[in-house]
């Protein structure tokens, strides 16, 4: 009697999970391509190169939205099983509420141990070829962002700053360039503004102090063509590396930004934080859904479905909120993505033991 009901709802856990993944990706590429297919006419796009991205678009999609559509498929499924009285039969033949969640939690570790391999190997790359092909076919910056404040260790013994920098003009204000040995300031060049050409850059109100041992030497010029041992990319971070970068090249990739004095660590952390929170999410948003449908309604599905939509939402919101706040701010990227699993976990908990009276 227990295999088989454990089997009757594991399988109908991962075929209506299987069946919203089905239903959904497809409705999102057609909404994509109708919204993209003016600029992939436009750039003549070759069919390859379009294939592709749609399909790193459906990987993506589905790593981006994995948790909602497991909850709605539960509920979905598990109020089908309430209204039809299937429960009820389950519990009254003296199956505990804990013994009957037993196959969902199964399914959630079959569900968790797929996104966590997703998350670590699997989206990286389909995020890279997305974004790639997004900013090299349907944006005009090429995935660029203008940065601020931008003061970075380029090695051992040389620093620079720039107040801003903008990567289509490639060109930056107020820059300075500061050469160290051990703790001893040897020169430092600073100019009003820094423009990058092809493998030189151009100073304009060019100034260079060298600190002597007794007085120091200052050169000036208008204008000054140089070379420098940091690269443009330095300044020009592109938004969306964290998420091409596999779990080990994310961690040394962070470790290396740290010590440059990267200004996005909190964005690049939040990635890294969310590939180990989305799995255990699952676990979360299963017990949810099972305490919110397995009672017979007045409203049928409609109201469970009502109340899933809802709590889902709200658990999108906290997630997007929170994970803005690490990205834009020095709120703890850590913190930002597990709270909304720490509240849901607790909204879990007073569900279930309800459910269980």
């Amino acid at each position: 009697m227990l295999k088989i009901l454990d089997w009757y709802i594991l399988k109908r856990y991962l075929f209506t999970f299987l069946m919203m993944l089905l239903l959904f990706i497809p409705i999102g590429i057609t909404v994509n391509l109708a919204e993209k297919i003016g600029k992939i006419l436009e750039q003549e796009v070759p069919f390859p190169a379009v294939a592709q991205y749609y399909l790193d678009f459906t990987i993506y999609f589905a790593n981006l939205l994995f948790p909602i559509f497991l909850f709605l498929s539960v509920i979905w499924f598990t109020s089908k099983l309430a209204n039809n009285t299937e429960i009820v039969a389950f519990l009254s033949s003296g199956v505990s509420f804990t013994r009957f969640l037993r196959p969902y939690l199964i399914g959630a570790t079959i569900v968790s141990a797929f996104a966590l391999l997703l998350g670590l190997y699997l989206a990286p790359k389909a995020s890279k070829g997305f974004n790639t092909f997004k900013y090299n076919y349907l944006k005009s910056n090429k995935g660029l962002v203008k940065t601020q404040n931008i003061y970075r260790q380029i090695n051992d013994n040389d620093f620079i700053y720039v107040s801003n920098f903008d990567p289509n003009s490639k060109r930056g204000n107020n820059f300075t360039f500061e050469h160290f040995e051990g703790n001893e300031l040897k020169y430092k060049i600073s100019a009003n503004s820094i423009t990058y050409m092809d493998s030189t850059y151009r100073l304009v109100n060019y100034s260079k102090r060298i600190v002597g041992e007794h007085d120091d030497i200052i050169e000036t010029t208008r204008r000054k063509d140089t070379l420098f041992s940091f690269d443009v990319d330095d300044l020009t971070p592109v938004v969306y590396i964290a998420e091409t970068l596999q779990y080990g090249e994310l961690n040394r990739f962070i470790e290396k930004e740290k010590q440059r004095g990267s200004s996005n660590i909190g964005r690049y952390e939040v990635v890294k934080y969310k590939k180990w929170s989305l799995p255990v999410s699952v676990f979360i948003l299963t017990i949810i859904a099972v305490a919110v449908s397995s009672v017979k309604r007045r409203g049928g599905m409609g109201v469970n479905l009502a109340v899933g939509i809802t709590i889902a939402m709200v658990y999108v919101f906290f997630d997007k909120v929170f994970g803005v706040m690490a990205e834009q701010s020095d709120f703890s990227p850590i913190v930002a993505v597990w709270f909304p699993n720490l509240v849901f976990g607790i909204l879990a908990g007073y569900l279930l033991y309800n459910a269980k009276r």
